[in-house]
C-alpha cells in the first residue's frame, strides 16, 4: 500500500452515564486516543470526529449517528487514504439466524449508546466498499470484539495462540437476552425476535444490514483487502473496563486493551506493526492479570504492516512543559 493521503477518524465512547450498563473509562479511552493519533500519526484535528454521551456532548454515539460518521469517512475515502475507528464501550453477541434465540452460533456486535447494534455484517459492508489502496483500522475495545469484521482472516486469535485462566474487574458486555429484554420494554412487542424490535425503533433503513435479506445485501470478502481489526478479546471473551479505584494500577478510570496499546506506543516511538503491536498488548494484559486475549484479523501483508502506517519521520511529541502536553496521557 502507498502511504497515505489523507487520515481520517470516527472515536467513539460510549459509558451509557446513569444505566444499568454504565461503565466508566471509555470517554477517557477515546479523548487519548485522539492525542496519540494528532500527535504521532499526523491526523488532522479536523478530520478526527469524536461522538461520546457525555452530557453535553455534540454528538450522541447512537446507531444512526455512529454510521453515518463511518459512511462519511469511506465515502470520502481515496486510494492511499489510511481510515481508523476506535470503539470503546459495550459489545454483545446475537443470534446468526432469525428466530433462534437460544441459538449456539453467535455473531458479533458492538452497542451504541441507543442500543440500534452494529454488527459485524456492516463492518464487512464498510471494508468491502474502500477504494481499492485505501486502509481501515478498527481497535474494538468491547466485550466479543473478535471477528468484529465479518470473514476477515484471523492472525492473532483463539486457533493461533493459546489461553490462560486469570481474574477480570467489570467487563464491557451487555447479554444478548439483555438487550432483547430492553429493546422490548421499549416496543412492547412480544416477539423473540430482535429484528422485529429495531425495525419498530429505528426503521429498516437505519438498523444493521444483518437484518436485510441477503439479496439486499453484499458482504462477502472478494479477496485479500485493508480491513484490519485489533480487538480487545477473542470472540467468546470479555474485555475490561478499570474503574479509578480498583487496584490493577491503571490510574483514571480506562479501557485495559485501550491502556494496553497506548502504553505499547509510547514505549515504542518508531514504527510498530499490527501484529507486534497486538502481541505487546497481550503480553501486558497478561502481567497485569487481565482474562482477555487481544485479537488480530486482517491480511497477511497488513498483519506486518506499520500499525496506521505511520511515517517513517513520524512527528512525535514528548512532554512538553509549554503547555502540559504528554505524548500519551497516562491512564
Amino acid at each position: 500500500m502507498e502511504e497515505g493521503k489523507k487520515r481520517l477518524a470516527v472515536l467513539v465512547g460510549c459509558n451509557y452515564p446513569n444505566t444499568p450498563n454504565e461503565l466508566h473509562g471509555c470517554i477517557n479511552d477515546v479523548r487519548t486516543m485522539r492525542e496519540v493519533l494528532i500527535h504521532r500519526f499526523g491526523f488532522e484535528p479536523v478530520d478526527v470526529e469524536v461522538l461520546t454521551d457525555e452530557p453535553g456532548s455534540r454528538a450522541m454515539p447512537t446507531g444512526s449517528n455512529i454510521r453515518r460518521a463511518l459512511e462519511s469517512m469511506a465515502d470520502r475515502a481515496e486510494a492511499g487514504d489510511v481510515l481508523f475507528f476506535h470503539y470503546s464501550g459495550h459489545g454483545t453477541r446475537v443470534p446468526a439466524v432469525k428466530g433462534h434465540r437460544h441459538g449456539s452460533k453467535r455473531e458479533e456486535a458492538i452497542v451504541p449508546c441507543d442500543f440500534n447494534l452494529i454488527t459485524d455484517v456492516d463492518f464487512r459492508q464498510l471494508v468491502n466498499q474502500l477504494p481499492p489502496g485505501a486502509s481501515f483500522t478498527i481497535v474494538s475495545d468491547s466485550c466479543h470484539s473478535g471477528g468484529l469484521i465479518d470473514k476477515e482472516k484471523e492472525q492473532i486469535g483463539p486457533s493461533s495462540t493459546p489461553r490462560d485462566t486469570t481474574s477480570t474487574p467489570f467487563t464491557k458486555t451487555i447479554p444478548f437476552e439483555s438487550v432483547l429484554a430492553h429493546l422490548a420494554s421499549l416496543t412492547g412487542l412480544p416477539s423473540p425476535d430482535i429484528e422485529d424490535h429495531l425495525s419498530n425503533l429505528f426503521g429498516t433503513t437505519e438498523r444493521s444490514l444483518k437484518y436485510t435479506s441477503p439479496d439486499e445485501r453484499s458482504h462477502n470478502p472478494v479477496g485479500p483487502d485493508d480491513g484490519i481489526l485489533l480487538s480487545g478479546c477473542q470472540a467468546d471473551e470479555t474485555s475490561a473496563d478499570v474503574n479509578p479505584e480498583e487496584e490493577w494500577g491503571l490510574g483514571k478510570a480506562c479501557g485495559a486493551f485501550s491502556n494496553a496499546i497506548q502504553e505499547v506506543l509510547k514505549e515504542h516511538p518508531g514504527r510498530i506493526s499490527n501484529r507486534e503491536l497486538v502481541m505487546r498488548a497481550r503480553a501486558r494484559l497478561s502481567a497485569q492479570r487481565f482474562a482477555q486475549h487481544p485479537c488480530l484479523y486482517c491480511s497477511d501483508e497488513n498483519a506486518d504492516a506499520a500499525f496506521l502506517w505511520q511515517p517513517e519521520m513520524a512527528r512525535v511529541v514528548g512532554m512538553d512543559q509549554s503547555d502540559g502536553l504528554e505524548f500519551i496521557e497516562r491512564k
